[in-house]
C-alpha cells in the first residue's frame, strides 16, 4: 500500500511541473500571436498570418493541456469510475480538429490571393517571424523533457516546434520577398506552414480517437502480450484478453488464465511483474480458472457478464 502512496505523490510533483512549464509557455505564446496578428494585417503577409494562425492553436494546445492538468487532477466519484483522467484525450481531439480548420482556411485564402498578390512589407515580416521563432525555441526547450510523458504535452510539443519550423519559413519568404519582390512567394510559404501540419494533425487525431474507441494502444504488441502470458509457468491457455487505454498514460488489462495445476499466487505474481514491467501496463485483472468447462463457459458468455464477473472476483 506504502508504494501506491509514493508512485501517487511523485505523479502529483510531475504534472504541478508540468502545469508550472506549461503556463511559462503559453504566456510567451499569448504575448507574441497578439503581435503576431497585428504585424501580419500592417505587412499583408499571409505567411504570417497562417503563422500566427498555428500560434493560436499553440495557445489553444497548451491552454487545453493546462486546463486537463487541473481537471485530471480531480479525484474518482461514483458517477466517473476513471475520474477525469479522459479529458486529456478529449482535449487532443478538439485540438487536432481547431488545426484542420486553421489549414483549410490558409489553403482557401492563399487561393484567393495566387490572382492578386498584394505588397508584402517584408522587412516587418522578418523581423516579427525572428522574433516568434525565438519565443518558440524557448517554449520548446521547457516542453521537451515532459514531452515523453504525456500526449498532452508531446501535442502541445509538437504544435510549438511546428510552429518554429513555420517562423523559418517565414523568414527565408521575408527574405527572398526583399531580395525580388516575388510577392507570390509568401503565399506559397503560407500553404506550405498548411501542408506541414496536416499530416502531425491526423496522427494526433487518429492516437485520440483509438482510446476514446477503447482501442489497444499503439505501443501494446498484443500479439506478444498474449505469447507472453502463454508461457507462463502452468497456463494451459487465456481467455477474454482485453486491452484499453484511459489517457495515454494508464493501460488497464483484464484476462482469464486457465491453469488447473499452477501455484495461484506466484502465477498471480508472475503475470503481474510481467505486465507491468515488460509491457507497462498500470491497471491489471487477472482471473485464474481451474476448470476448462468453466473457461470456456467465460469465454462464450456475454462481454458484459464477464465484465461485472471480474470485478466480482477481484
Amino acid at each position: 500500500m506504502s508504494g501506491q502512496h509514493g508512485h501517487d505523490h511523485s505523479h502529483a510533483v510531475v504534472t504541478e511541473d508540468n502545469a508550472k512549464k506549461l503556463t511559462i509557455a503559453l504566456s510567451l505564446t499569448v504575448i507574441f500571436l497578439i503581435v503576431e496578428v497585428i504585424a501580419g494585417f500592417m505587412t499583408q503577409s499571409l505567411a504570417l498570418l497562417s503563422d500566427a494562425a498555428h500560434m493560436f492553436t499553440d495557445a489553444a494546445a497548451l491552454a487545453i493541456a493546462l486546463v486537463a492538468i487541473k481537471i485530471a487532477k480531480r479525484p474518482a466519484d461514483d458517477k466517473r469510475n476513471f475520474g477525469y483522467a479522459r479529458f486529456e484525450i478529449l482535449a487532443a481531439l478538439f485540438n487536432a480538429l481547431m488545426l484542420f480548420m486553421v489549414a483549410m482556411y490558409i489553403l482557401y485564402e492563399a487561393y484567393q490571393r495566387f490572382t492578386h498578390p498584394p505588397e508584402i512589407q517584408s522587412v516587418g515580416m522578418m523581423i516579427v517571424a525572428a522574433i516568434g521563432l525565438v519565443i518558440n525555441l524557448i517554449s520548446m526547450k521547457i516542453l521537451v523533457s515532459s514531452a515523453q510523458e504525456s500526449l498532452n504535452i508531446k501535442g502541445a510539443y509538437l504544435e510549438v516546434l511546428s510552429d518554429a519550423l513555420g517562423s523559418v519559413g517565414v523568414i527565408i519568404g521575408g527574405m527572398i520577398i526583399y531580395f525580388t519582390h516575388w510577392y507570390w512567394v509568401d503565399t506559397i510559404i503560407a500553404v506550405l506552414i498548411g501542408f506541414w501540419v496536416l499530416p502531425r494533425t491526423w496522427i494526433l487525431l487518429k492516437q485520440s480517437i483509438n482510446i476514446l474507441l477503447e482501442g489497444v494502444p499503439e505501443e501494446i504488441d498484443i500479439e506478444k502480450l498474449r505469447h507472453d502470458l502463454l508461457a507462463l509457468e502452468g497456463v494451459e491457455s487465456i481467455h477474454q484478453l482485453k486491452v484499453w487505454a484511459i489517457s495515454s498514460k494508464n493501460v488497464h488489462l483484464t484476462v482469464h488464465l486457465f491453469a488447473p495445476h499452477a501455484d495461484r499466487t506466484l502465477l498471480y505474481h508472475d503475470a503481474y511483474e510481467m505486465l507491468s514491467h515488460q509491457h507497462g501496463i498500470s491497471e491489471i485483472t487477472l482471473q485464474i480458472e481451474e476448470d476448462e468447462c468453466m473457461a470456456q463457459a467465460h469465454q462464450n458468455s456475454h462481454q458484459h457478464s464477464s465484465h461485472s464477473e471480474q470485478h466480482h472476483h477481484e
